[in-house]
Formats: C-alpha cells, sequence, structure tokens
C-alpha cells in the first residue's frame, strides 16, 4: 500500500497539474491533501475543481478556513497572505466555499503497518502549527495520544521527516510555495509495507514561470512570485 501526501497547493494550477502525472508515474493507491488549497496562488478556483474531480481525501488548511469561515472581526491582519485571501474570497463561486466548508479538520488511515493520521496543523485546529523539531517527549505523548505510527502534518511549505520512536513524524512540504530553497513541488510517498512505513520525499518540476507569470497578471504582490521562482522567502 502505498499513499501520497500532498499540502499546501495555495492556488498553483500549473504545480498542482505537474504533481497528478508524477502520481501517474508513481502509481500509488490513495492521494490525501493535507489541506490549504488556497491562499497566495492565483488559480484557488481551479485548484478547488482539480482537487474535487480528482476525489483525493482532503483536509482543512488554515488558509481554507480562514477563506471559506467567517471568523469575525480580524482587519488587523494586513500581511500579503491576507491580502491574498481577501482577493480569493472575490474569485471562487458559492460551491467552491461550500466545498471548503465542508472540509474535516483532517483523517485518519488504516494501513498493513498501522494507523496514519493527517491534519493540518493539529488534530483539532488548522491554524496551529506543529513543531516536529519539538522535544521528543512531546511528540512521543503525542503519538501515543494519536495512535498512530505515521502523523502528517503541513503547514511549515518545507518537506521533513522525523522518526520517534515507532512513529515518524511527516510534513509533506508545500506543492504551491515551496520554500526549502529548491523551487517545485513537494509530495511526500508513504510506504506501508513490511515492518515499518518507509517515507520519501520527492520534488516535482513544473513551469513555476507561468505560476509567476499569473501572480502578476493579476496584480497580487510580487514577492509571492519570487517565492515561487526560488524556493525561498526573501
Amino acid at each position: 500500500m502505498r499513499v501520497a501526501f500532498i499540502s499546501d497547493l495555495h492556488g498553483n494550477i500549473h504545480a498542482l497539474t505537474a504533481v497528478k502525472r508524477f502520481l501517474a508515474d508513481n502509481i500509488v493507491n490513495q492521494v490525501v491533501v493535507v489541506g490549504d488549497l488556497v491562499g497566495y496562488g492565483a488559480s484557488p478556483g481551479p485548484v478547488i475543481d482539480f482537487v474535487k474531480r480528482e476525489g483525493w481525501a482532503t483536509g482543512l488548511g488554515s488558509s481554507d478556513m480562514r477563506v471559506a469561515i467567517d471568523l469575525g472581526d480580524r482587519n488587523d491582519r494586513k500581511g500579503v497572505a491576507d491580502q491574498v485571501l481577501v482577493w480569493t474570497k472575490k474569485m471562487l463561486s458559492p460551491d467552491q466555499m461550500d466545498f471548503l466548508r465542508r472540509l474535516p479538520p483532517g483523517g485518519r488511515i488504516t494501513t498493513p503497518v498501522g494507523r496514519i493520521r493527517y491534519f493540518h496543523g493539529s488534530p483539532h485546529d488548522p491554524e496551529a502549527r506543529m513543531d516536529l523539531m519539538a522535544n521528543e517527549r512531546e511528540l512521543e505523548a503525542l503519538a501515543d495520544t494519536l495512535a498512530a505510527r505515521v502523523v502528517v502534518v503541513g503547514g511549515s511549505h518545507v518537506p521533513f521527516v522525523r522518526m520517534i520512536g515507532e512513529t515518524t513524524f511527516v510534513d509533506p512540504g508545500s506543492v504551491g510555495l515551496t520554500l526549502n530553497h529548491e523551487p517545485g513541488a513537494d509530495v511526500a510517498i508513504v510506504d506501508c509495507v513490511g515492518r515499518k512505513p518507509k517515507v520519501t520525499l520527492h520534488k516535482v518540476t513544473y513551469d513555476f514561470a507561468s505560476s509567476a507569470f499569473d501572480i502578476m497578471a493579476w496584480n497580487l504582490p510580487p514577492v509571492i512570485a519570487d517565492v515561487i521562482k526560488t524556493g525561498r522567502m526573501g
């Protein structure tokens, strides 16, 4: 059994299309999206429609939640991400907004090597940020609570794997806005065979120049185009 995990698609349809081609060549049994379909990128609607059409299991991300769910007055937030989320709300259809609202906070998968749990930030809060570099005891306690052999989280935009005891913690990185200093789309594949799961991290090349062009064409913050082209912030 092989499961592909992708996260932080962030409205980048060029990257997502390349990931689908990659997965066609690297056959998996299931694809899971660990949240943040929207935000930053210029194609939030097409990305939502793509994921919906593919029928991939999908969890709610922090950007998804802030676009689709009324969280009250947050006018104090004026960053680049917030500017794009305001624009995104105007671009989505009622059906696309409803799709985001219906996303669960995460999910679980039963595999031959044990349970996989996935969520964007924390088990109950997509906006929380799990520190995979935290103290081992803290992560061991979480693994015991979740009763999971693999825990997959998103949000950092940097691919990462860490083994703590019998549990493997994974951040797939970002499909649409990677920050590991190398442009491309990040994919994590978990092979659930043998005595323990095996995780491989992949960087998928795509036409990031076109993604950057779309940012400029929609008059979105130019810094996003720079990050797409370089894989680094600043």
